[in-house]
């Protein structure tokens, strides 16, 4: 059955008036007679009406339940869920009655007051989703205890702001089953005057004002109670409550005063009271520009460009300050101001002044500086001071804001060209980039197309990083593609429509040529452009100098412009590279007749160039004298070689206190110092040996030596010159002069070069004075250099001397060599003797060298003296050697030695030496093994791998050699070598015995020697 409006509407209101048992006697139950007889005659005993209201609670939630499910969905929809069922409605009367006579005799109770109006707005409201828990504990935040800001009550669950948990949130959100507003309107106008006599008794409950208050932001609220009423209530709680409780109620007023908010405000009633707040707590400025002003239907720019763009400068200039001060929830000054430009961009006509005032401004805005500055510089040459240069650097602190910034609620617009100028480019250079291209985007998007090509090309003129200069180009190349292809579709609409203007079709073509050529223009610019920034951000570049000479290719005419204006701009003390490249380069283009050399050669122009070079105060003295040089080079190029001489003369020309000059004295500047340098010396005696004659050459070689700048190349240079031209006494007087001037290691190479050219000079002429030589060479000599020359000493003796001398030679430097050499210099030193005196007069070398060699190299030298021995026939001699060897000898790590004794023990020995051989190995083997050097025994085996190693690895035990020769001899037929002689008997010819069954084959030597048990010595 369809329930009609109108039906709905007879049953309301229901506490309108209020309801009595005298309006309505259905009120009274007949088993509460005795209650209320009681009532009467105790009205005052509040525990009475407690309890009573507490049995009727009970009594009507038990009819709600039972009575669920009977009200339709439209009953539902419109009345609630509380007052769709008749059980509902009547028990809202029944506890209006109640509650009202029960305030009759307690109005200042505020139980029951809270009570009653939490049962009238549960009818009214309907239930809330999100409830207040009275109960449940106070958050506090942060690291003092100071709640949620403003900010993050108004944007609780957006972002990464929290949502608000139990026990902050201060009033109840999110109901359902509410009356309707309209149908309902009496009940809900009933439930505000309740209210309004609620706070009429108990004024100073800030509980009662919040549920109050919540009435307002609930979805359903009518209109006439949502706008003025609501307004004027709030204004109510402010002006009663204490000021400690008004954050609390803001809460609710800010959310009542939203865009978003169900009272569908008027813009007027929420900017007044966002801007109320904003006079006494300006923290949530950002989100009521955000949220509130550019979330409106009719937005309001202006004020929120105003606004933003005085944060940005309170935050700046460090006005601002957050209560709070919680990290991230206020921005940086730049993050704001970047904003105030997307505001200026997206609502250029509402914000800025438009393009004509805006130049007028500019205009009088440069005027003023212009005569500030002269006032300044004015000043200054009043006092005798030098007027102070603009530094580029950026400003700490932004200037002033204009009058109309400051005040948000003006209509005047802002001049948006100055204050990204002022407060943007001027404060933040290193993002000039973004401001660039805000400014030049707000010009667009004001249709003026002219002047945001201006901004652009002032933009690219005045960037500095290349970051910045890409930023700019590519929004410039961008709105120059879409301008073009605009031109192109108007074109093309212009074609099919027949009745378009021929004239303005032109005048669209000429723009499109125009537009077009610019473009190409402009993508042709980029690497001047790209130049031009990295010459902005340091002019003192040499190396982008150099690349702009490049980009301009063949056209000499800018390459001259270019080197002239390099030569001017970059200061030689903070140049960043090779700055006399760019003189050279610039008096080579003049030398070459341009780039490509096509023009006349103008060795004029190309000497002023150098000329003037000469006088630039370079940071180095080398590239100063890389100058000079270049300058000869360039006369000599051209075939003028006194020009040349003359200009090395210049140079290199000494001045008169010349020797209280030091090279390395930097407070001299580079001209003073030049006649010290190398370089330019070292090209001036080139040159006078190429072009000059022997005097002159050795007349500078002289000046190089007087000014003690030589170097041992110069000596070594300057002796072959004078050898050369047989001039031999006088380079060796050169060798001579350089050995004095220079020690080891130096000297070593002097000292080789002049004994090597003085032996061949003279070979055995002057031996008495070649050995005075080289007793000079060996007096000082370390002894890491003089091993080659006493080896050159030792020739010289052996070819022009006595033999008998040389080997005294040999002998001295066996001695003072460097211990590395010692072993070189031994087995040098016996070849010779061998070669002189033969073998047997090596003996005496043999010995001293084991004796002075270190224990690593005695071994070998010990093999090599018993090799001579047994050479010589002294076989006993040989194993003497043999066993004092051993003693340096790990059976372990040098396997090689006593398989070479073991060799010589089977050729040379007899059963005894060979027995006494194995009783020396075993000592040693004993001596030897120690953890450390066993285990490096092991590690040993290992790197050189095969069976020693799996042996070593595997911990198989090692064979012992006497246990094998007892084991031949006594058990088994063992192997004799032929031709070993025997202690005892005869040489004999043994077999190969057959091993054991039960013993493993031993992995032995397979010329083992079998020897007899008897013959065995006891130890």
């Amino acid at each position: 059955m369809a329930i009609a409006y109108g039906d709905l509407t007879a049953l309301l209101p229901l506490t309108v008036p209020i309801p009595t048992v005298a309006s309505h006697p259905e009120l009274l139950e007949s088993e509460h007679l005795s209650t209320e007889h009681d009532l009467l005659r105790n009205p005052t005993s509040l525990a009475r009406w407690t309890n009573y209201l507490r049995t009727i609670h009970d009594e009507i939630d038990a009819h709600r339940l039972a009575a669920r499910g009977q009200a339709s969905g439209v009953e539902r929809i419109l009345l609630g869920d509380a007052l769709s069922t008749p059980a509902g409605r009547k028990g809202l009367q029944r506890l209006t009655d109640v509650y009202e006579r029960a305030l009759q005799h307690h109005p200042r109770s505020y139980a029951l007051w809270r009570d009653y109006l939490a049962m009238r707005s549960s009818c009214v409201l309907g239930k809330p989703q999100k409830p207040l828990k009275l109960n449940a504990p106070r958050k506090r935040r942060g690291q003092d205890g100071i709640g949620r800001t403003m900010t993050e009550w108004l944007e609780a669950g957006k972002g990464e702001i929290d949502e608000i948990e139990e026990g902050e949130r201060d009033y109840e959100l999110e109901w359902e089953g509410a009356l309707d507003g309209i149908l309902g309107y009496d009940e809900w106008r009933s439930l505000a005057a309740t209210y309004e006599r609620a706070i009429a008794w108990l004024p100073q409950m800030p509980r009662l004002w919040l549920s109050y208050l919540t009435l307002f932001v609930h979805p359903s609220c009518p209109a006439a109670l949502a706008h003025t009423h609501a307004r004027r209530t709030f204004d109510r709680a402010l002006r009663t409550l204490a000021p400690s409780l008004h954050e609390r109620i803001w809460h609710l007023y800010l959310t009542w005063a939203s865009p978003s908010s169900p009272a569908s405000l008027s813009p007027e009633t929420i900017v007044s009271v966002w801007r109320r707040y904003l006079s006494r707590d300006p923290s949530p400025t950002s989100h009521y520009i955000h949220s509130v002003l550019l979330a409106l239907d009719e937005p309001r720019p202006l004020e929120a460009a105003k606004r933003l763009l005085a944060l940005s400068h309170q935050v700046q200039t460090g006005q601002f300050k957050h209560p709070t001060g919680a990290a991230g929830e206020v921005k940086s000054a730049y993050q704001l101001l970047v904003e105030w430009l997307e505001v200026c961009e997206k609502y250029p006509e509402e914000v800025g002044v438009d393009a004509d005032e805006s130049q007028k401004l500019r205009t009088e805005r440069e005027q003023a500086e212009a005569a500030q500055a002269a006032a300044a510089a004015s000043d200054a040459k009043a006092n005798g001071e030098q007027p102070a240069k603009p530094d580029g650097k950026a400003n700490a602190i932004s200037p002033a804001l204009p009058r109309a910034v400051l005040d948000a609620t003006s209509d005047e617009h802002l001049d948006v060209d100055s204050l990204i100028r002022t407060h943007g480019l001027a404060v933040y250079p290193d993002q000039a980039g973004r401001l660039w291209t805000g400014l030049a985007t707000y010009w667009i998007k004001r249709g003026e197309f002219s002047l945001a090509r201006d901004t652009f090309e002032e933009a690219l003129g005045n960037v500095v990083t290349l970051r910045d200069f890409t930023q700019v180009f590519d929004a410039y190349a961008e709105f120059e593609e879409s301008y073009i292809s605009g031109l192109m579709e108007t074109l093309a609409e212009g074609e099919a429509d027949e009745d378009a203007d021929e004239e303005d079709r032109k005048e669209d073509e000429r723009e499109l040529d125009e537009r077009m050529k610019n473009f190409e223009e402009l993508m042709d610019r980029r690497p001047f452009l790209v130049n031009e920034v990295l010459l902005r951000r340091n002019p003192n570049d040499v190396q982008e100098w150099e690349k702009r000479v490049a980009l301009y290719g063949t056209d000499d005419e800018k390459v001259a412009e270019t080197y002239t204006l390099a030569t001017k701009t970059i200061s030689p003390r903070r140049a960043v590279g090779p700055y006399n490249l760019v003189w050279i380069h610039f008096a080579k283009f003049y030398e070459q007749g341009g780039v490509a050399g096509e023009a006349e050669k103008d060795l004029v122009s190309a000497r002023k160039v150098f000329e003037k070079a000469t006088h630039v105060p370079f940071r180095r003295v080398d590239e100063l004298a890389e100058v000079w040089c270049e300058w000869a080079e360039m006369e000599v190029r051209n075939e003028n070689y006194d020009e040349a001489i003359k200009v090395m003369q210049r140079a290199s020309a000494i001045p008169n206190k010349w020797k209280s000059i030091s090279f390395h004295d930097e407070s001299l500047s580079v001209q003073q110092r030049l006649f010290k340098s190398l370089k330019l010396w070292s090209f001036y005696v080139d040159l006078e040996e190429s072009i000059g004659t022997v005097e002159t050459t050795k007349a500078v070689y002289d000046r190089i030596f007087e000014l003690k700048i030589a170097n041992a190349q110069v000596v070594i240079n300057c002796a072959n010159f004078l050898e050369e031209n047989e001039y031999w006494e006088e380079s060796f007087k050169v060798y001579e002069r350089g050995v004095d001037l220079f020690t080891y290691p130096i000297a070593f190479e002097i000292w080789n070069a002049y004994l090597s050219k003085f032996m061949k000079r003279y070979g055995g002429d002057k031996l008495e004075r070649a050995r005075d030589l080289f007793e000079q060479a060996l007096a000082t000599c370390p002894a890491k250099f003089c091993k080659p020359i006493y080896l050159l000493y030792g020739q010289l003796e052996e070819e022009y001397g006595l033999a008998k001398r040389a080997m005294a030679v040999y002998d001295r430097a066996t001695k003072e060599v460097e211990a590395k050499d010692r072993m070189e210099m031994f087995t040098y030193y016996i070849a010779r003797a061998t070669a002189s005196f033969g073998l047997a007069a090596t003996r005496p070398i043999y010995e001293r060298a084991i004796e002075s060699l270190p224990d690593s190299q005695t071994a070998e030298m010990c093999l090599r003296f018993a090799a001579l021995e047994r050479k010589l026939g002294e076989i006993d001699r040989a194993r003497a050697i043999y066993a004092h060897a051993s003693q340096f000898c790990d059976p372990r790590t040098n396997p090689q030695f006593w398989a070479q004794w073991n060799a010589f023990e089977i050729e040379t020995g007899s059963e005894d030496t060979f027995r006494e051989y194995l009783r020396i190995k075993r000592a040693v083997q004993a001596a030897f093994n120690t953890e450390a050097s066993y285990l490096s025994a092991k590690l040993q085996q290992l790197q050189k791998g095969g069976q020693a190693a799996q042996e070593a690895v595997a911990g198989a035990p090692v064979v012992d050699p006497m246990a094998a020769l007892d084991r031949a001899t006594g058990q088994q037929g063992g192997t004799r070598v032929s031709g070993f002689v025997a202690a005892s008997s005869g040489a004999k010819i043994g077999g190969q015995g057959e091993p054991d069954a039960e013993a493993e084959p031993a992995q032995g030597n397979a010329d083992e020697i079998a020897i007899d048990d008897d013959d065995e010595d006891d130890e």
